[in-house]
C-alpha cells in the first residue's frame, strides 16, 4: 500500500515485514550519479507518517531542509567552534575543544579514525549519541562525561536552531552516576570555623602576594583570573573599593589577559574593613620597596618576580598555595573557586538580596545566582514560616 503526494511532496507507505508506516522525501540528486537522495522516516501509524511527510515536504520548499550529506558532525561541530571563538574568552573556546574531542577526536587530529564525527549530522539519532557517551564512561569522570554531553547538546542545538536538522537527538540521552556513587566535586561554602581557620593561616603565610590574592576571593567574591588581573590603579583605598577591569588567565598553551568573563563581570566590588586594612599594609610594603606612589598606580597588585613584575603571577600559584595552607590545617578538600562560592553563601545566608549578590559576583544574569544558590535559598525559606496567631495576637486582644 503507498500513498503518494505530489511531485517533491513524498510518499508514504506500509511495511509489512516490519509492520511499520514509512514516509520518504527526495531532497536532491547525487551529483555524481544522479542518483534520488531520500530522507526516510518510519513511524507506527500511518497518521504520523503522513504528518511527518507534509511537514518536511513544506521545509523543503522553503529551502529550511538541507540535504543529508551536506556537513558531517566534525564539520558542524568546527563551524560551531569558530563561531564561539568570537564569543568566548580563549581559556574557555579551549574548554569547549576539549570536552568536543572527547567525543569527536578528530576535531583535534583529522587523521584520528572518528566513526561519530563522520557521521551525517541528520542522520544521528539518540542511539549513536548513547553509544558516544557511554563509551566515555569508562575512560573518564562523570563530570567530564556531562560537560561533554552538554557541549554536544548545544552543538546540535544550533543546527536545530538554524533548521538543519529536524530534532536535537541529544535531549532524551542522560547521563546518570550509578547506583551510590556521588555526584563528583560539587562546590561547597565553608564552615565558618574553616573561615577562621584559613584566614588566620593567610596571615602568616610566606608569600604575601598569594595570601592577599586569596583573601580577596574570599572577602570579595573574585574569580581566580580577575584578582590577578589587578592593577594598583583598579583599587580606591580611600573609598575601599577595587575595580574588575580585566582577567590574567592560561588557555593550556599561553598566559593572557582577557576582557572579565561575563558583561557584567567588570564591577564595583566593596573591600571589607579588616581586608582594607592589609591592603594598605601590602601597598605600603612596596613603597618601602623603593617605588613611588605614583609609579606604583601602573604596577599589577600581584607581580610576578620571575617577570620583573611586568606581568602578574602564574595562576597555578594560587592553586598551589591554597593546597599547601588546606593540608597543613588538616581542613577536608575545598578548591580555590569555593572561595566565591563561600562569599556569595554569606552574603545570602545574611539576608542580601539575590539581585545584589549577582551584581558583586559579576554573574551576567540573577537567574544565574538562583540556579546555582537555589539549595542554600530552599533552606532559607523554610526557616520563614508565618503563624497567622502571631500576627492577630493573643486571643481576646483589641
Amino acid at each position: 500500500m503507498k500513498r503518494r503526494g505530489g511531485k517533491g511532496t513524498g510518499t508514504v507507505f506500509y511495511d509489512r515485514r516490519r509492520g511499520r508506516w514509512v514516509a520518504q522525501l527526495t531532497v536532491g540528486h547525487d551529483p555524481a550519479t544522479g542518483l534520488p537522495r531520500k530522507i526516510t522516516r518510519v513511524f507506527p501509524t500511518r497518521k504520523e507518517a503522513e504528518a511527518w511527510r507534509v511537514e518536511q515536504a513544506a521545509r523543503l520548499h522553503k529551502g529550511l531542509l538541507g540535504s543529508p550529506e551536506a556537513i558531517t558532525v566534525r564539520e558542524w561541530a568546527s563551524r560551531w567552534l569558530e563561531g564561539k571563538a568570537q564569543e568566548v574568552r580563549p581559556r574557555t573556546l579551549a574548554l569547549y575543544l576539549q570536552d568536543l574531542g572527547h567525543a569527536i577526536p578528530s576535531l583535534k587530529d583529522p587523521k584520528t579514525p572518528d566513526p561519530f564525527g563522520s557521521l551525517r549530522l541528520q542522520a544521528v539519532q539518540p542511539s549513536h549519541i548513547r553509544g558516544v557517551l557511554e563509551g566515555l564512561k569508562g575512560r573518564y569522570s562523570l563530570r567530564t562525561v556531562r560537560a561533554v554531553r552538554q557541549r554536544l547538546h548545544q552543538v546540535f542545538e544550533e543546527a536545530l536552531a538554524l533548521e538543519v536538522i529536524a530534532r536535537n537527538p541529544v535531549d532524551p540521552v542522560k547521563v546518570r552516576a550509578p547506583k551510590g556513587e556521588g555526584q563528583g566535586k560539587a562546590a561547597r561554602a565553608l564552615e565558618p570555623h574553616e573561615v577562621s581557620a584559613f584566614l588566620k593561616a593567610l596571615d602568616h603565610h610566606k608569600d604575601p602576594r598569594t595570601a592577599l590574592a586569596l583573601r580577596l576571593c574570599l572577602a570579595c567574591g573574585l574569580r581566580r583570573g580577575e584578582v590577578l588581573g589587578l592593577k594598583w590603579e583598579d583599587l580606591d583605598l580611600e573609598a575601599g573599593t577595587l575595580t574588575v577591569r580585566r582577567a590574567w588567565t592560561e588557555n593550556g598553551k599561553e598566559l593572557l589577559l582577557t576582557a572579565p568573563k561575563t558583561a557584567k563581570g567588570g564591577r564595583t566590588v566593596p573591600i571589607p574593613h579588616q581586608t582594607l586594612q592589609r591592603v594598605k599594609a601590602y601597598r605600603e610594603m612596596w613603597l618601602r620597596q623603593g617605588f613611588s606612589p605614583e609609579e606604583l598606580q601602573d604596577r599589577w597588585v600581584f607581580p610576578s618576580l620571575e617577570a620583573d613584575g611586568s606581568r602578574p603571577i602564574h595562576p597555578h600559584s594560587l592553586n598551589k598555595a591554597l593546597e599547601r595552607i588546606r593540608k597543613a590545617l588538616g581542613l577536608p578538600h575545598f578548591r580555590l573557586h569555593d572561595l566565591r562560592h563561600t562569599y556569595g553563601s554569606f552574603l545570602l545566608a545574611n539576608g542580601a538580596p539575590v539581585e545584589l549578590v549577582s551584581e558583586r559576583m559579576g554573574h551576567a544574569n540573577p537567574n544565574i545566582t538562583l540556579a546555582v544558590y537555589r539549595h542554600l535559598l530552599e533552606e532559607e525559606r523554610r526557616g520563614w514560616v508565618l503563624d497567622p496567631e502571631d500576627v492577630a495576637g493573643p486571643r481576646g486582644e483589641a
